[in-house]
């Protein structure tokens, strides 16, 4: 039939026309900010602190080495180091952060931070509906609206939270088996020592009595 062809283009056309507006899988508006489309798990926007245990403050993986300050591009990042070490969310003293800063109007979203981090301390959230009009004061996010749960991590990024939860699992006992196993080199070389302190002990000869002192005139 002469114009077959064009009849059949035009029908597909106005078939893919109507499924885009009856087809579920193929509808790609979003009626936002009623409808939102979950953010994918490689997804990042700006960095949040982790922290373990129930206290924000205590449990803060941070020990406030610094590297993400002197290695972030656009220096949004101002840490102070706090004098003296405090107890953790375990009771073990550390190191912690001060002040912990970041200027959320200036981060570029680079994760340089994140990945020169040695101790997984802070990571790349996905919220991006931080808009304020107190620019440069509501933008600078102190540690305390950085700090969030390891369990919120898990959420945003379960495969990367699986791998560093197991990776820290695996060096936490590696150092318990190392500090039992030093423990029970020390025992054993006290009581080495101990035996071989006895047996001298024993093989030493007898020691002779002072002469009897003469008696007095």
């Amino acid at each position: 039939m002469l114009g077959g062809g064009i009849v059949k283009g035009m029908v597909e056309t106005a078939r893919n026309f109507l499924g885009s507006y009856t087809d579920e899988a193929r509808l790609t508006t979003v009626e936002y900010p009623e409808e939102r489309i979950p953010a994918k798990e490689n997804a990042r926007q700006f960095p949040f602190l982790v922290f373990d245990g129930a206290d924000p403050m205590a449990g803060l993986r941070c020990v406030a080495c610094q590297i993400c300050e002197k290695e972030c591009p656009p220096q949004c990042i101002y840490i102070v180091k706090d004098t003296a070490k405090k107890p953790d969310y375990t009771g073990k003293l550390q190191f912690q952060p001060k002040v912990f800063n970041i200027d959320l109007s200036v981060c570029m979203s680079c994760q340089i931070c994140v990945e020169v981090c040695p101790f997984d301390a802070i990571k790349m959230d996905t919220e991006y509906e931080l808009a304020r009009t107190d620019r440069f004061g509501a933008l600078v996010f102190d540690k305390n609206r950085l700090a969030k749960p390891n369990a919120y991590f898990h959420k945003l990024h379960p495969t990367d939270g699986a791998e560093v939860d197991g990776r820290l699992a695996a060096e936490k006992a590696k150092a318990e088996a190392k500090a039992k196993a030093d423990a029970e080199a020390k025992l054993k070389a006290a009581a080495e020592a101990k035996a071989k302190a006895a047996a001298a002990a024993a093989a030493a000869p007898p020691v002779a009595p002072p002469p009897a002192s003469p008696p007095a005139a």
